[in-house]
């Protein structure tokens, strides 16, 4: 085991700085940079290199010393996740290197992504620079690349305010009492539940009241994953009930019962909140639960 008393620290330095001269094809392509342009350059063959080099690499000619303004938009190929950024990083969070060709081009450069979250990148996903806000005729003049807005999320909300009519305001009366009040056509003698002034079978104005009970059988139902206020879990379930003497089934959720275990034909009962928390709503049935009676055969 080495001694800590022989270890010696060390800098290797260039007083200064390291200086090259760019040449004439990395030096326009650094100037254009300084003046928030991207520039290729084109070989031979064709074909657009960017970074431009002197030579091309595929075959080995000199290139054309024809330039060509690309980007400053493009293309993710590939990108690897920088989790924890070093100082020497040119972010400070979370970004990505990645492999990005810009419009016009045929090769891909080599730059940060400022993404924010790694599952927002895939390839295809399009970028443009962010640039630096003083320049210097550096590839760090290109702070980094970001995202195109591709979405937004605009939020919705529109207060209003719905009157009952005369057949609503009716049938919620019932429900505060704690009863479901239906109407029957004197024409096709069907039965509506919720209460309805005139037939939507056969047209006709309906004037007969009808007190139906609060228990029903599941025509159909669906099973809900999303988190809803209203629901006693989840997942839970909405269901069409055909409230016994109707002919018609209303919708409502389903509780004291697990989701996998409810079935057409099963026979349930509303669930009442305290008759002094009633209101002029639907809010007063909490669900319709089952009654343990024998399934009905649809």
């Amino acid at each position: 085991m080495p001694s800590e008393d022989l270890v010696a620290d060390h800098v290797l330095e260039f007083p200064g700085g390291y200086t090259r001269t760019t040449g004439p094809v990395i030096g326009r392509f650094l100037t254009e940079l300084r003046d928030g342009r991207i520039l290729g350059v084109r070989t031979q063959e064709g074909r657009v290199l960017v970074p431009p080099l002197e030579y091309d690499p595929g075959t080995g000619d000199p290139v054309t010393g024809e330039w060509v303004e690309v980007g400053p938009s493009g293309t993710l190929a590939a990108w690897s996740w920088v989790h924890e950024p070093r100082p020497q990083h040119p972010l400070d969070r979370p970004f990505a290197w990645a492999l990005i060709k810009l419009d016009g081009a045929d090769t891909c450069l080599v730059h940060a992504v400022d993404a924010g979250d790694p599952k927002t990148l895939r390839p295809g996903t399009r970028v443009r620079p962010r640039w630096s806000a003083e320049r210097t005729g550096s590839i760090t003049d290109i702070a980094c690349f970001v995202p195109e807005v591709t979405r937004i999320v605009s939020p919705v909300r529109v207060p209003y305010k719905i009157r009952a009519g005369a057949s609503l305001s009716r049938f919620l009366e019932g429900i505060r009492a704690g009863t479901f009040l239906g109407s029957r056509c004197t024409t096709c003698d069907k039965v509506y539940v919720p209460y309805r002034s005139s037939c939507p079978e056969c047209g006709n104005a309906i004037s007969g009241e009808v007190t139906l009970p609060d228990t029903g059988t599941v025509t159909t139902f669906a099973i809900n994953n999303l988190p809803d206020p209203r629901a006693p879990q989840v997942p839970f379930v909405s269901a069409y009930i055909l409230i016994d003497g109707a002919d018609v089934p209303m919708i409502a959720l389903l509780g004291d019962v697990p989701a996998h275990e409810v079935r057409q034909g099963m026979r349930v009962r509303a669930v009442w909140v305290p008759e002094e928390e009633r209101t002029a709503g639907m809010g007063n049935i909490k669900w319709f639960a089952p009654t343990g009676e024998q399934d009905v055969e649809l």
